[in-house]
C-alpha cells in the first residue's frame, strides 16, 4: 500500500515528538548527574555544619515543598499561555545558579537558604516538562515517563559514582564537589535548545476552575498519594541511617556507595515497570510499590549488617522505579483534555506540601526516640496509603 503525504507528515511529527522525550531525557541526565553529586553528601554536609536531625528534616522537607508549591502555578500558567519550554529552560537555569551558591555555604543556615531556592527551579520546570512528555507519547505514556526516568537515574548513578571517586581517591571536600556539580548543571541547557515545543492554543481558565474540574477519581488518587507522601520522608534519613552504622571514612563512603546501588536499581527498572503498567494497569503496579516501600522501611528499622543495607537500598530503588514515573502517568491518564499540566502541577503540589510535615515528623521522631521510630512510622503510613488506594480508587 503506497505511503501518502499525510502518512509521511504524521510519521515525521511522531518522530519529532519521540525525539523530545530523548532530548528531555538527556537534559535530565546532565542535570541529575549534577544534582546527584550533591544529594548523597547533602545530609552529611549539613551535619558537618552543625545541623541536627530536625534540621535535616526541615531542609529536606522544604526542598520538596517549596518546589511543589510552584508546580501547580506553573502548570496552570503553562496551560494558560500555551507555552511549555520557557518554563523548563528557566527552571534548569535557576537550579544551576543556586547550586553554585550552595558550594559557598559556611553554616547550615546557608544550606537552608540556597538548597531550598535551588528547588525553585524544579518547581518551575517539572509540570510543563511532564506535559511535553505526556503530549509526545500519548499512547505509551508509561514507557515515555519510564524512558525519561531511566535517563534521569542513569545520570544520578554516574554523578554519585563520581562523588565516591572524588572523595575516596582524591580526598575532595564537600564544597569542591558541589562546585563541580554546579558547572555540570550548566551543560544541561544545551540539549534543551533542540526540544520542540508543539503549538497549542492558550487555555482561557482560572486557576481555581482548573483545579475544581479535575475528575473525582483523580482527586481520590491524589489523596492516596498524599498519604503515601506522608510516609515517604526525605531520602536523607536513609543516608543518615547508613552513616550511623559505619565508622571512619566509611561513614561517608559507604552511604555514597549504597546510594549508587539505590540509583542503579532505580534506573534498571524504570522502563520495565513503566511498560508493565501500560499492560496490566498502573493501579496494580502502584499498590504493590506502596506495599514494598512499607516492607523496606520496616527493614531499615532493624537492619544491622552491610548485606542488609545493600538489599534494602536496592529495594528502595525498586520502589521508586515502580512509583515515580507511574504516578505521573496515572495522573495524565485521569486528567481531561488540555489540562494535563494543571493536573500534574496539582498532583506534585499535593504530595510536595505533605513532604515538609513528613520530614519534620521524621526529624522529631529521630531526635526523641531514635531511628527505629522513623522507619516504623514510614512503614505503617505507607501500608495505610496502599489500603486506601485499593478501596477508594476504583480503576485498574
Amino acid at each position: 500500500m503506497p505511503v501518502t503525504l499525510m502518512d509521511k507528515n504524521t510519521g515525521d511529527t511522531q518522530n519529532k515528538m519521540k525525539k523530545n522525550v530523548l532530548l528531555l531525557g538527556l537534559v535530565s541526565f546532565l542535570n541529575d548527574f549534577s544534582s546527584e553529586m550533591i544529594m548523597p553528601i547533602l545530609p552529611m554536609f549539613i551535619a558537618s555544619l552543625g545541623g541536627s536531625a530536625l534540621v535535616v528534616g526541615l531542609i529536606g522537607g522544604l526542598r520538596d515543598s517549596i518546589s511543589s508549591i510552584l508546580k501547580v502555578f506553573c502548570g496552570y500558567w503553562s496551560d494558560r499561555t500555551g507555552k511549555r519550554k520557557i518554563f523548563v529552560f528557566s527552571g534548569y537555569l535557576i537550579s544551576g545558579i543556586f547550586k553554585l551558591l550552595l558550594s559557598f555555604s559556611g553554616i547550615w543556615q546557608h544550606v537552608l537558604a540556597f538548597g531550598t531556592l535551588e528547588r525553585v527551579g524544579k518547581g518551575l520546570r517539572t509540570a510543563p516538562r511532564d506535559a511535553i512528555i505526556a503530549d509526545s507519547m500519548p499512547y505509551h505514556r508509561g514507557r515515555g515517563f519510564g524512558i525519561h526516568r531511566a535517563f534521569d537515574t542513569a545520570g544520578a548513578v554516574m554523578g554519585t559514582a563520581l562523588v565516591f571517586i572524588l572523595f575516596w581517591f582524591f580526598n575532595t571536600g564537600f564544597k569542591t564537589i558541589i562546585f563541580t556539580a554546579a558547572i555540570i548543571a550548566s551543560l544541561s541547557l544545551i540539549p534543551l535548545y533542540f526540544v520542540k515545543d508543539g503549538a497549542r492554543s492558550p487555555q482561557n481558565i482560572a486557576l481555581r476552575l482548573g483545579i475544581r474540574v479535575l475528575p473525582g477519581k483523580l482527586k481520590l488518587f491524589m489523596l492516596a498519594s498524599g498519604i503515601f507522601a506522608l510516609a515517604n520522608f526525605s531520602y536523607m534519613f536513609f543516608i543518615l541511617r547508613a552513616k550511623e552504622y559505619f565508622n571512619g571514612r566509611l561513614s561517608v563512603a559507604a552511604p555514597i556507595l549504597l546510594y549508587i546501588l539505590f540509583n542503579v536499581f532505580y534506573a534498571l527498572f524504570s522502563v520495565p515497570f513503566g511498560s508493565l503498567s501500560d499492560r496490566v494497569g498502573r493501579k496494580k503496579v502502584l499498590v504493590f510499590g506502596y506495599i514494598l516501600f512499607s516492607l523496606t522501611s520496616f527493614g531499615f528499622a532493624f537492619c544491622n549488617s552491610l548485606i542488609a543495607f545493600a538489599v534494602l537500598f536496592a529495594l528502595y530503588g525498586t520502589v521508586y522505579a515502580m512509583i515515580d514515573g507511574n504516578q505521573r502517568a496515572y495522573v495524565s491518564d485521569l486528567a481531561q483534555g488540555e489540562l494535563k499540566a494543571v493536573a500534574l502541577g496539582t498532583f506534585h503540589t499535593v504530595i510536595g506540601l505533605v513532604a515538609l510535615p513528613a520530614s519534620l515528623i521524621a526529624g522529631l521522631l529521630w531526635q526523641a526516640f531514635g531511628y527505629y521510630a522513623v522507619f516504623i512510622y514510614g512503614s505503617l503510613t505507607s501500608a495505610l496509603a496502599a489500603a486506601f488506594f485499593v478501596v477508594a480508587v476504583r480503576r485498574p
